[in-house]
């Protein structure tokens, strides 16, 4: 059970396929989130997907969490793993799982520097206390990242809106600056958004992406409301072959999209997660969150993470546009497949 937003259910993909080898059968999924649905759907390892709309909704309200329990009833009680708050435990609870058949994600010690893809191996080797000796022994895990398997029916989906798009066959870079926290306060000032790296350091770097690529298109992705945060990011640019695509991309298009890029630089934000679960060279900026904890898509992704420094204490802003352009080369760089560290702040 995870009610995670975009990046949370892409990272979690890795304890489910550990989950899935370990017990050789797929892993039935509680979640919510529009995004879910069209981002798990047709993974191997997934067995019953249930997505709540909200789990705050009083339970005598919600025909969704009365679905759920009656359908965990039916189903009886098994090895159940946590990895949310306390929300989720009392619908487990009505729904006839014991507190014991349950390990949940909070009770475990988990050290600073382990990225989430680690924490979701080590505990997905763990036994619920009610359970001990009586399921698969712990195995090795066969990776640690976070990878998204796609249709060709959705690549075939993402092929005809790129050549409306007139990019059928060009190659292209992903840059998505923005996130909902940023796009909340369009009307104010956005200094208080952790996320938040300024307008003008994004169009320095993209400046910098097509003087290195002449013939790449240059496309921006985000949600609607970060359209005029990507517009405004065009327009100091000055650069052509541009393209603001914000909230014209669902989730099942956005992935093969994310697959076929030539690479990504963005903020901390779900897309960043997929691209690099999906294989695409990308560079994620992070503001407080931990850039090794919650690095783009796991531990072993070809991506970098960077952090920057302001007045001793991490913060987005610390991260200079050249120090963006130069982690993107070293990705980019031909032969390279590799994972880029964390460079020093």
């Amino acid at each position: 059970m995870r009610f995670g937003a975009f990046g949370d259910m892409v990272l979690l993909t890795v304890l489910l396929r550990h989950l899935c080898e370990r017990f050789g059968k797929p892993v039935d999924v509680i979640s919510s989130g529009p995004w879910t649905q069209p981002l798990l759907e047709g993974q191997p390892w997934l067995g019953r997907l249930f997505v709540i709309r909200s789990r705050r909704t009083p339970y005598y309200l919600s025909r969704d969490q009365q679905r759920l329990v009656s359908w965990l009833r039916h189903r009886a009680a098994g090895p159940t793993w946590y990895c949310d708050r306390e929300l989720g435990l009392t619908l487990l609870a009505r729904g006839g799982i014991p507190q014991r058949y349950i390990c949940d994600t909070r009770a475990f010690h988990w050290s600073r520097d382990e990225s989430v893809a680690d924490r979701y191996i080590r505990i997905g080797n763990e036994a619920p206390e009610g359970l001990l000796g009586q399921l698969p022994p712990p195995r090795p895990a066969s990776s640690r990242a976070a990878k998204l398997f796609l249709t060709d029916g959705a690549r075939r989906e993402a092929d005809a809106w790129l050549t409306q798009r007139d990019l059928g066959d060009r190659p292209y870079i992903v840059v998505h600056p923005g996130c909902r926290h940023i796009a909340r306060r369009a009307a104010r000032s956005r200094q208080g958004t952790d996320k938040f790296w300024p307008e003008a350091r994004w169009s320095k770097v993209i400046r910098s992406l097509r003087e290195q690529r002449p013939d790449h298109a240059i496309v921006l992705t985000g949600t609607r409301s970060e359209s005029l945060f990507n517009a405004e990011i065009i327009r100091r640019s000055g650069v052509s072959d541009i393209h603001n695509v914000a909230d014209e991309l669902p989730v099942s298009t956005l992935l093969p999209f994310l697959e076929r890029a030539h690479s990504m630089i963005c903020v901390d934000t779900g897309p960043g997660h997929a691209a690099a679960a999906l294989g695409t060279a990308t560079v994620a900026l992070y503001g407080t969150a931990s850039p090794i904890v919650f690095r783009p898509g796991g531990a072993t992704t070809h991506a970098a993470a960077l952090s920057g420094v302001v007045d001793g204490a991490q913060n987005i802003l610390g991260i200079s546009a050249d120090a963006v352009t130069a982690a993107w080369l070293a990705l980019t760089a031909p032969g390279l497949q590799t994972a880029v560290p964390v460079p020093e702040t």
